[in-house]
């Protein structure tokens, strides 16, 4: 669990195989947010450890995710990668990449949830942006999990939503041998609290699978 410190200390603790907590899973971090402007649990996903991760990486971020929401009780979450477009542009990387995730769901390289994007992000949260658009979809509107782009665009959402929609959040590490609670060093004991019991819900959850954690 990440205390008053910076994040890259606790990374640089974790990461090196010799710690045996590495997975051949890519490792990200999700935000769970309680937004009281909407119905469901949002999940934000990568806002702090992924900087700019590529096609690959966004898999194992989605497939994170995916996992988490069935911790949750959500059989068939809805997943939308987040772009600031929803149709596919060959100038704005996150369209293209968010188009191959999406083959790869097709495909099943991807499972357990419904991915759709790109997505913006009225798009991914409005049912009446969507329906405005013209987006046929399962998921635009009412997304149970956001992929960001990039860690920059996460971490952006993240905080909004936290500090102008008044979102209460749990922040938690994703594709080790066991969860690992990562909050910001400005967050308030609230915050930890919920990560830390997010934590123990993931944990019992693995050990019920006969995976560890």
């Amino acid at each position: 669990m990440k205390g008053s410190l910076h994040t890259d200390e606790l990374l640089g603790a974790m990461l090196p195989r010799a710690a045996g907590l590495r997975t051949e899973r890519r490792i990200s971090h999700v935000f769970l947010l309680d937004v009281p402007t909407y119905p469901r649990p949002l999940m934000v996903t990568d806002a702090a450890i992924n900087v700019a991760p590529d096609v690959r990486e966004k898999a194992d971020i989605v497939r994170n995710a995916i996992e988490l929401a069935h911790v949750l009780g959500i059989e068939q979450p809805r997943v939308a990668v987040l772009a600031a477009v929803e149709t596919v542009n060959p100038e704005m990387q996150a369209t293209i990449d968010a188009a191959m995730l999406c083959k790869m769901v097709d495909r099943g390289q991807i499972v357990g949830g419904l991915v759709d994007g790109p997505l913006a992000f009225d798009n991914a949260v409005s049912e009446a942006a969507a329906r405005t658009k013209g987006i046929e979809s399962e998921v635009a509107g009412r997304a149970d999990i956001l992929v960001a782009p990039d860690l920059e665009a996460g971490n952006m959402v993240a905080k909004q939503l936290q500090y102008l929609a008044g979102a209460d959040s749990a922040g938690i590490v994703l594709g080790m041998r066991v969860p690992v609670v990562l909050t910001s060093r400005a967050d308030n004991v609230r915050t930890r609290l919920a990560s830390t019991a997010l934590l123990a819900l993931v944990a019992a959850h693995r050990r019920s699978a006969g995976k560890g954690g």
